[in-house]
């Protein structure tokens, strides 16, 4: 938790009712995206730092240019024990976010173990499985640039992470041995007896 008092972001946001849902869930999945904690419904707080405030500072703009309201407002919270129960949520948000990417992980080993049961090494389920590795990257990389606090659980996830990267590995070896003896096998010389008895 932070040592000095923390600015805080409190951003109200309102899309215009009857119209498309575009903008609402443009707004929703904006503030989600940067971890935002909500205090009730259309109404959420960030940490404030120079990234959280230009994200903010965009996503207010757009909603007035396209008939929605918002106002973004930089506070301090003057009760020590009203911030700490606020951070203490932001934590338990990635901490089950980080949660979500350890159980998706082991999918991630079921599906090698059972490509390998099949005897279906090959380069297609590489590729495949090289995807869900990205994916799962790319994924806990989002996680942490919302971790604002340092969240319990993330080293739990990294190492889940690199496990998958291991896993990948060791079946892509198994891929590319098993189309090296496809190869050899292919190109293997034939001999075919040829019948020498005297004319």
């Amino acid at each position: 938790m932070p040592s000095t008092p923390q600015d805080w972001l409190l951003i109200t946001v309102s899309t215009p009712g009857g119209g498309s849902s575009t903008l609402r869930v443009y707004a929703w999945r904006k503030l989600r995206s940067l971890g935002a904690h909500y205090l009730q419904q259309s109404v959420c707080l960030l940490p404030a730092t120079p990234q959280t405030q230009r994200a903010a500072n965009r996503l207010v703009s757009r909603l007035r240019s396209e008939g929605g309201s918002g106002e973004l407002l930089r506070i301090n919270i003057s009760d020590p024990k009203q911030e700490a129960a606020i951070i203490q949520a932001f934590q338990r948000e990635r901490t089950d976010e980080y949660g979500e990417v350890v159980e998706r992980t082991k999918q991630f080993h079921d599906e090698i173990a059972h490509e390998r049961r099949r005897g279906r090494a090959t380069y297609t389920e590489l590729e495949e499985s090289d995807a869900d590795l990205a994916r799962h990257k790319k994924w806990l990389a989002a996680i942490r640039a919302r971790d604002y606090f340092t969240a319990p659980g993330s080293e739990d996830a990294e190492a889940a992470v690199l496990g998958c990267e291991a896993a990948l590995a060791e079946f892509e070896a198994e891929a590319l041995s098993a189309e090296l003896d496809g190869d050899q096998n292919l190109t293997a010389p034939r001999l075919r007896a040829i019948d020498g008895g005297a004319g």
